[in-house]
């Protein structure tokens, strides 16, 4: 049976198909010897005969013909069987190499479409097409294993987040239903926000899922980078004070840059990676939002000197509901998507974004990397008396 998809398996295996094509090509070739030695032979042996001083009819002449197609057959019936001997040695040899690979190959296909994510094809000495193989098999292993990982963790998160809410709303019914408890300001305060804790949950699945599907909306437009940056300290930097953290905007090598944004769209992904650096930032530390241009992109940073990343997590942030540690990724009253909601806008822009951190504890930095549009003239808020309308770093 086929192993895959349960069809009747052919009932000739590789090492009989490899044979029997080598067997026709070696037919093909001892026919047309066959046919060359039997129409153009004889005439040229028979011509170099007359010219070597025998008569046309003598019975030498006959006999040595005689002699030379006998021996033309007997040669070529031996080298026809020496040629298929030959012919299945190599089949043996060659299908004895590939026999094992192709069944450790065929095995890890069964065993991960039965859900075992973590089968892997051990090391093939086999030739480099095969060992290509085999690693990209693993390979994609690896990631159908990741993504197993992914949900998994996914939907224990999403028991987990709904686990709350839920039970304080069936806690208040109970006791409203009980007479235990009354509808006063408190009971609807705690009852409305948990109400709006189940709508946000829901409104971020859907949005993150949009967003992966690419089918975001973007009313993409020319926008200066530097309002990028002063737009999104502008929009946060109250919150910054409240905290005492700094908030340090070096908008120089932004200067004359422009890209084709949704400003909307990217102003939201600058305030989650804000929000984000203001959360793990102790009071008394600093935030620095730069750009730099690098050829036809520039590299929007937003640094901190706050807790930093393990270097185990950093490859994982983006992911949905991945969390580094209780918060770090706890964005979004605790949804866990606002990286992968960054990453999707990103990618709608044809933008990447990465994130980097010398560790635990020494802070992390997340880049933004877009492509360039046109040239604009360098701009600045100015909406109210104390927003900055110099060059000079922004600090709250």
């Amino acid at each position: 049976m086929n192993l895959l998809h349960g069809r009747p398996a052919r009932p000739h295996g590789l090492a009989t198909r490899l044979l029997l094509g080598q067997s026709i090509v070696l037919l093909a070739g001892a026919v047309t010897v066959a046919l060359v030695a039997t129409l153009l032979g004889p005439p040229i042996f028979h011509r170099h005969l007359l010219e070597a001083g025998h008569s046309e009819n003598s019975p030498e002449v006959v006999h040595i013909e005689m002699a030379y197609r006998d021996a033309s057959f007997l040669a070529l019936g031996l080298g026809l069987l020496i040629s298929v001997t030959a012919a299945a040695a190599v089949t043996w040899f060659f299908t004895r190499r590939l026999r094992r690979p192709l069944a450790d190959l065929t095995h890890a296909a069964r065993e991960l479409s039965r859900g075992h994510y973590s089968t892997r094809v051990p090391a093939i000495d086999s030739g480099t097409e095969l060992e290509t193989l085999a690693a990209a098999f693993n390979h994609m292993a690896t990631q159908l294993e990741g993504i197993e990982d992914t949900r998994r963790r996914m939907l224990a998160d999403l028991a987990h987040e709904l686990r709350t809410p839920i039970t304080t709303l069936a806690a208040y019914h109970d006791g409203l239903h009980d007479g235990i408890t009354h509808l006063g300001p408190h009971s609807q305060i705690a009852l409305a926000e948990q109400t709006d804790r189940l709508a946000r949950l829901a409104e971020d699945i859907d949005e993150v899922s949009t967003a992966e599907e690419g089918r975001l909306s973007l009313a993409i437009d020319h926008m200066p980078v530097t309002d990028v940056l002063w737009n999104a300290a502008e929009g946060i930097r109250e919150r910054y004070r409240d905290k005492g953290v700094n908030l340090v905007v070096q908008p120089d090598g932004a200067a004359g840059l422009n890209v084709m944004a949704d400003q909307q769209r990217i102003g939201q992904v600058m305030t989650n990676l804000l929000t984000n650096a203001l959360r793990h930032t102790p009071s008394g530390g600093t935030v620095t939002v730069s750009a730099e241009r690098h050829g036809d992109e520039v590299d929007i940073t937003v640094k901190d000197n706050g807790d930093g990343i393990s270097s185990q997590h950093l490859p994982h942030l983006f992911e949905r509901f991945y969390r580094a540690d209780a918060a770090r990724t706890r964005w979004q009253s605790g949804s866990g998507i606002g990286l992968t909601i960054s990453k999707a806008i990103i990618d709608a822009h044809h933008g990447t974004i990465r994130a980097e951190s010398p560790g635990a504890g020494h802070g992390a930095t997340f880049t933004i990397t877009l492509p360039l549009g046109l040239p604009f003239a360098v701009t600045r808020p100015s909406t109210d008396g104390d927003t900055p309308t110099s060059t000079e770093p922004l600090k709250t």
